[in-house]
């Protein structure tokens, strides 16, 4: 299954309502669930993002679907990278 890591940084509207932060990461988990995925860890983190998270799904199609249906809460704004693990980038290399 696809993973992807997803940095994350609050919008003002979201800082405001810091103390709803964990109950809508719940209500993320949850929706990646119901996607079929799964949330594999998640951190606050201090710098240029707020949180980060890893995340496995079904496939490019539904991660774009959660995470524009995340973004429309207005909350938080997102960078989504898609991830390779070893094992496949070995695969990827092995064909270069």
């Amino acid at each position: 299954m696809p993973s992807y890591i997803i940095l994350g940084q609050y919008t003002d509207q979201g800082i405001r309502n810091i103390k709803q932060s964990p109950n809508r990461t719940q209500a993320v988990e949850q929706a990646l669930q119901q996607a079929g995925g799964k949330m594999l860890s998640y951190y606050q983190t201090m710098g240029g993002y707020d949180f980060v998270c890893a995340v496995e799904l079904p496939d490019d199609e539904t991660a774009m679907r959660i995470l524009m249906q995340v973004g429309a809460q207005g909350n938080v704004r997102t960078t989504t990278l898609k991830a390779f693990p070893r094992e496949e980038i070995a695969r990827v290399i092995d064909g270069v």
